[in-house]
């Protein structure tokens, strides 16, 4: 019998840059998200679980300085970063999350000790390094998160005094052409600009659990203590077996207050509808009506994958067992 066990993945999503992408820029992006959907195909290949597949997955998103997670993460107003991250298991219904992390090299791991170690959901700041501490994860010098093109991204952002993602990004695009070289600014297939930076990952196991995880920087220049829908379970990440896994990419704020994640398997629940349907009326018709862009990446019982955005792009891909990943940024 072939096996629907399958992990998808996402790296965020945004407005498309294409004008000056090189094809070669495309390619780092496109080879990282095959190179992690194979290390989570990997294990669901062997029988390993969905939370084990999501948990490696988003731990390499995390570590991957391409996306705003870990090594890579976004600056805060302060010029600080602030991590968070979730992980949800299908199976029980078991959830962990930390947030507002600043040390623990992936939060996801955190996460995860949560979820497995304790009897709360969620943790924050000096409270959630503590716990990780105590578990005995890795931790890191604040410095190891840093990388140039985050670091040029909130210069950028300071001189609007904003957060990014209310900026204009050609506005952005030409203040910065006017005063620095175009070797120096970082050049990404979705404008850095005007993307919304999360990572995630959503896997069905051999065995039919479901299991979602989701890690993020944050938003550019956000306000010190600012907390998206990334460690959020329902709005940045759910999982139920009955229904379906969701990892979600976006607007932060709005993705809260539909509670997106949990609304697509709720539709799936409530309304007996596909999930295809439930995820498409989520980010095609419920987000948009406050402004809420983005996407998310959902995966059901019978291992039937969605990844929808409603942005020009998103960093996405899905890979099932036996069969050869497929990766993508463009609609």
């Amino acid at each position: 019998m072939k096996s629907n066990a399958v992990i998808a993945i996402h790296g965020g999503a945004g407005t498309i840059l294409r004008a000056s992408m090189a094809p070669e820029v495309e390619m780092r992006y496109l080879d990282a998200l095959s190179g992690i959907l194979t290390a989570g195909q990997r294990i669901l290949a062997v029988g390993g679980s969905a939370l084990d597949a999501v948990e490696e997955a988003v731990r390499l998103l995390e570590d991957c300085p391409l996306f705003n997670a870990g090594h890579g993460a976004v600056f805060t107003s302060a010029g600080t970063h602030e991590l968070d991250a979730s992980i949800m298991d299908g199976r029980t219904l078991e959830a962990g999350a930390v947030c507002c992390v600043k040390r623990v090299r992936n939060p996801v791991l955190a996460a995860r000790r949560v979820l497995e170690k304790s009897e709360h959901v969620l943790f924050t700041g000096e409270g959630a390094e503590a716990f990780a501490a105590a578990q005995g994860l890795e931790f890191v010098d604040p410095g190891y998160f840093h990388t140039d093109a985050r670091y040029r991204q909130w210069q950028l952002a300071r001189g609007e005094a904003r957060a990014m993602l209310d900026h204009d990004g050609a506005t952005l695009e030409a203040k910065a052409a006017a005063n620095a070289s175009a070797d120096s600014l970082p050049h990404e297939p979705i404008d850095p600009n005007r993307k919304f930076g999360t990572v995630g990952a959503v896997a069905l196991d051999a065995h039919g659990h479901l299991a979602a995880a989701t890690s993020t920087g944050g938003i550019t220049n956000k306000q010190v203590g600012r907390v998206g829908d990334a460690p959020l379970i329902g709005a940045g990440c759910y999982a139920e077996d009955a229904t379906c896994a969701v990892s979600t990419t976006g607007s932060g704020e709005m993705f809260m207050r539909m509670v997106a994640a949990y609304d697509v398997a709720a539709q799936m629940k409530y309304r007996g509808v596909s999930l295809s349907e439930a995820a498409g009326n989520v980010v095609m018709e419920q987000l948009p009506r406050i402004d809420g862009r983005g996407g998310l990446i959902a995966v059901d019982a019978r291992g039937n994958v969605v990844l929808p955005f409603n942005t020009e792009g998103m960093y996405r891909g899905y890979a099932r067992v036996g069969e050869v990943p497929v990766a993508s940024i463009y609609a």
